[in-house]
């Protein structure tokens, strides 16, 4: 019986298996689907499948960036444990992929995952692959590119790869003559986690849902009606420092802002800079990750 792409694209969504794997195995069954399973199940290729259910909240992340810096990416990949996080082969493949991110022209997840990955076919088949002979669930979660005219992106990894930053400025500097300010201000997003670079960047209906609240809390802590929107104003400002990068207070030295010494690095090399933006990944930043009763799960392995 002849193999069709059909049936082969079939074969893969059940069993996780990779492309190749798939349409050998129909061969070997002659068309057979269910004998196909059975295939891949005594190759041990079809495991992966089995492991998709499992939560994958540790991994890695890193970055890339090209030759004069004009262009960076970054990607997180996910495992299950942080024992796979430090294998060796996961770290090349995490690397490899802030490199493939970087080179390539994908605008999405599904673009990106189809596209080719070294003699392994596509990077969804090599990420098969890397499920079946590490042992965990893994997932390629998410990748930004970053390419604008006219800027240098510089950036930073915390914790073994735990957190990741690019920080892009505006500027006609060279790479190597921001990187350490650069690096400075990676740390900074990495270490205070801002939501904006600038209030600029403040969505107005946030900035009213905030008024609101506050507003509220004054009125509930019993002060004055005439004076709360002085206070709220007050408070407002302050909220905003807190979470915009360029009005927060310099980890490194706390007697200025971020702008601040942003601007003093550009008089020192004599060449304007500007923060135009950021990006910062957290491994596992927004995944439920399951409680498991410690006990049960014990008893569940023994049987009882």
């Amino acid at each position: 019986m002849a193999v069709t792409a059909a049936m082969v694209k079939e074969l893969r969504e059940m069993t996780g298996a990779g492309m190749m794997d798939c349409k050998k195995a129909l061969t070997e069954a002659d068309g057979d689907m269910d004998k196909a399973v059975e295939v891949l199940r005594e190759k041990g290729l079809s495991k992966a499948a089995k492991k998709a259910g499992r939560i994958a909240a540790q991994g890695l992340v890193d970055i890339a960036f090209n030759a004069d810096a004009s262009e960076a990416a970054v990607v997180e990949v996910n495992s299950e444990t942080d024992f796979v996080a430090k294998n060796e082969e996961f770290i090349g493949f995490v690397k490899n992929l802030a490199n493939l991110a970087l080179t390539s022209s994908a605008s999405d997840m599904d673009a990106f995952m189809e596209l080719s990955y070294e003699d392994e076919g596509t990077v969804k088949d090599a990420l098969t692959n890397k499920i079946s002979k590490i042992g965990e669930n893994m997932n390629v979660r998410r990748f930004k590119k970053i390419a604008e005219a006219g800027t240098r992106n510089i950036g930073y990894i915390h914790g073994a790869g735990k957190i990741a930053v690019i920080v892009t400025f505006k500027t006609e500097a060279s790479a190597d003559e921001i990187a350490e300010m650069g690096k400075d201000v990676a740390m900074q997003v990495a270490s205070m986690n801002p939501k904006y670079v600038s209030e600029a960047e403040v969505d107005p209906e946030f900035i009213e849902s905030e008024k609101h609240i506050l507003v509220q809390q004054a009125l509930n802590e019993g002060k004055p009606a005439d004076i709360v929107e002085k206070m709220v104003i007050g408070r407002l400002k302050k909220e905003l420092k807190e979470t915009c990068l360029l009005d927060q207070k310099f980890v490194k030295d706390n007697d200025l802002t971020v702008a601040q010494y942003v601007q003093n690095c550009a008089k020192a090399i004599g060449k304007d800079i500007e923060v135009a933006g950021m990006v910062r990944y957290e491994v596992g930043e927004g995944i439920e990750k399951k409680e498991e009763n410690f006990a049960e799960e014990v008893a569940k392995q023994m049987g009882k």
